[in-house]
């Protein structure tokens, strides 16, 4: 980065191959022939016009799909078919990296090697990760009490709706479509609208891949048009929402009053990091600011961290350091740091989603597990201590979803993930995830001299 504020940099404007939605293996103007802009959040700058679908795209999309999984060969082919086909996505994902990396940068604000050995080879091994999975799908044999055998079956759920965060778009986009592509279902994907550019060039190279038209198919534009049509609509059989808690709430709505629809949600998270005072204080400053002052934020949000900043200022929180806008252009803000923070603040209590830290006191181990359960959300949780019963104590009475101790932020693809409370339900990564988009079937038949037979 040439200026630590404005983040400007060296990369330069691709060539934007794909801006029209992807539908049933081809790439088509919206309906209604809109677009919308997609910008880079360094600077402001538009990087180009997108297809904007609509309630009419997304009726489309979900044909395809239906058709695709009630009629095609993507649900009936062998796990090991399905698998080596994505081992040929995984591998068309790597050998585009570069490109991809820099479309992600811009259209994210990402830093570009972070993209280039994180993000999108992340999202290839998650590919791989799930491709070898899909042919191990079983179910298993009952014992039963009464005269008869039985046996379960996992069967695909059948055509799925992922709604996607504009935060880790490359990362989030594998996170829903790889275990739905190794359970043998079909989807349509929405990514954010702050960020639409990559899931588009993923579905070019999913073709490429062999995967069938109508499998995957992507939706660009807004949550309460598109993303709407997609929750509420009565052929698809499952929603996988990751974003705020506000609008999970509408995606429940919306599936509970069409076809109860099954749904996940990972939502919004005030995820506590508690150190005890054994620690390596360098270590654990390095940790904090790990945790607190990473990845990005948009225009909207911006503005959001802001006003959270004047909120924290007004209520009577100390502002130790940052607080205000950085740079001329683009959506920077100062790594701010809050002490004498009270739990009924705002900023104790809301979820900020920006450079923002504020930092409470504790005497006890009984204190601290319960401001850390003093919350609505409960997504994840990070430990800093040298003593491990203290470490196991607090471990097992957070409530929420993950707990990191003497670390931040570390996931992996074996892990499952998703919250406790408000933070939703449901878990991606890991084997775990695989059940979001299968069903059990049971199927029963008598033995031989039952009084059935």
């Amino acid at each position: 980065m040439a200026s630590e504020c404005n983040g400007s940099s060296e990369l330069k404007l691709p060539e934007i191959k794909f801006t029209k939605l992807f539908i049933n293996g081809r790439f088509v103007d919206s309906i209604s022939g809109k677009t919308f802009e997609t910008r880079d959040p360094r600077n402001g700058d538009v990087i180009a016009l997108v297809a904007e679908g609509d309630k009419e795209d997304v009726d489309a999309a979900v044909m395809a799909a239906r058709v695709a999984f009630d009629h095609g060969r993507w649900p009936r082919m062998s796990g090991f078919e399905r698998g080596r086909i994505m081992m040929k996505f995984a591998d068309l994902i790597e050998e585009h990296k570069e490109e991809l990396a820099i479309l992600e940068s811009l259209d994210a604000g990402k830093l570009f090697h972070f993209n280039k050995m994180f993000d999108i080879p992340g999202g290839a091994s998650m590919v791989r990760y799930y491709a070898g999975a899909a042919d191990k799908i079983h179910g298993e044999t009952l014992k039963c009490s009464g005269e008869f055998q039985a046996y379960t079956l996992m069967e695909p759920i059948g055509v799925v709706g992922h709604v996607i965060p504009w935060n880790f778009p490359s990362v989030m986009f594998f996170t829903k479509v790889a275990p739905a592509l190794a359970a043998g279902c079909t989807m349509i994907v929405k990514p954010a609208e702050q960020t639409p550019l990559s899931a588009l060039y993923y579905a070019s190279l999913a073709k490429e891949a062999g995967i069938p038209d109508g499998v995957l198919n992507v939706i660009t534009g807004f949550g309460p048009t598109a993303g709407a049509a997609i929750a509420s609509h009565m052929d698809v059989d499952a929603i996988s929402f990751t974003g705020s808690t506000k609008v999970g709430r509408l995606i429940m709505e919306a599936a509970a009053k069409s076809n109860l629809k099954s749904v996940s949600l990972e939502l919004g998270g005030k995820s506590p990091l508690i150190v005890f005072n054994d620690v390596d204080v360098d270590m654990t400053v390095n940790l904090a600011k790990g945790a607190i002052f990473f990845n990005k934020i948009d225009k909207n949000q911006y503005e959001r961290v802001l006003s959270y900043i004047a909120h924290g200022k007004r209520e009577g929180a100390t502002l130790l350091t940052g607080g205000k806008p950085c740079g001329e252009k683009g959506y920077f803000i100062e790594p701010t740091i809050f002490i004498n923070v009270e739990q009924d603040m705002l900023i104790a209590k809301d979820e900020i989603f920006g450079p923002v830290m504020s930092l409470m006191k504790f005497k006890t181990i009984d204190e601290a597990i319960e401001k850390a359960n003093n919350t609505i959300y409960g997504l994840a949780a990070g430990i800093v201590t040298k003593d491990l019963n203290v470490a196991n104590r607090v471990s097992r009475s957070i409530r929420a979803g993950i707990i990191w101790i003497n670390c931040y932020l570390a996931f992996d693809q074996d892990c499952p993930y998703g919250g406790y409370k408000m933070s939703g339900f449901g878990r991606d990564l890991g084997l775990h995830a695989l059940k979001k988009y299968l069903q059990e079937k049971t199927v029963i038949t008598p033995i031989f001299g039952s009084p059935w037979l």
